[in-house]
């Protein structure tokens, strides 16, 4: 009797090599299916990424065009206000003036406040550098040094990051003192 190598020592018959072949030409099929469906998700996710990545810049870009719409809309007020001041100064007396110049300071700081810009007005507070410019200092025995006596121009910020320093004088102690 001949021994044959895919035949068990019992004589049953082992897998052929066709039956391994096919198995492997299977596997690799669907190997070749999960990898495709693998690379169109992939191709999908990346492209998600780039529209999702170009809507982004687009509205960055947009809000960097129109951002200032709004200011801009409220400022258009405040420029019809100086307007009307101007055209009836002519002939208003000072005190009709000085109205229609507080009523349009009003509507400025209505649309500042709007926008998110808040004024510095330190007058009595502790000096501070962050948000204050030492213009000068003055003597003064009434308050401690270091206190802001005096505001030369007020300071904003915008959305609490500082746009202008308040410009201030700083109290110092008196000559002598030490």
């Amino acid at each position: 009797m001949n021994a044959d190598p895919d035949q068990d020592p019992m004589g049953s018959p082992g897998p052929s090599p066709h039956d391994d072949l096919d198995t492997l030409r299977t596997a690799l099929a669907e190997a070749e299916t999960r990898a495709d469906e693998s690379h169109n998700a992939l191709l999908r996710a990346v492209a998600e990424a780039d529209n999702t990545r170009k809507r982004a810049q687009r509205d960055i870009d947009a809000a960097g065009r129109f951002g200032a719409e709004r200011l801009a809309a409220d400022l258009l007020e405040i420029a019809d206000s100086l307007e009307l001041g101007i055209a009836a100064g002519a002939g208003a007396d000072a005190s009709r003036l000085v109205e229609g110049m507080e009523a349009t300071r009003r509507l400025l700081l209505k649309a500042f406040e709007r926008a998110g810009v808040m004024t510095v007005d330190p007058q009595g507070q502790a000096f501070n550098p962050e948000l204050h410019e030492a213009m000068m200092t003055q003597e003064s025995a009434d308050a401690p040094p270091g206190t802001v006596l005096g505001v030369i121009q007020k300071g904003y910020t915008l959305n609490g990051r500082l746009l202008r320093p308040a410009r201030v004088i700083v109290s110092r102690g008196p000559a002598g003192a030490n």
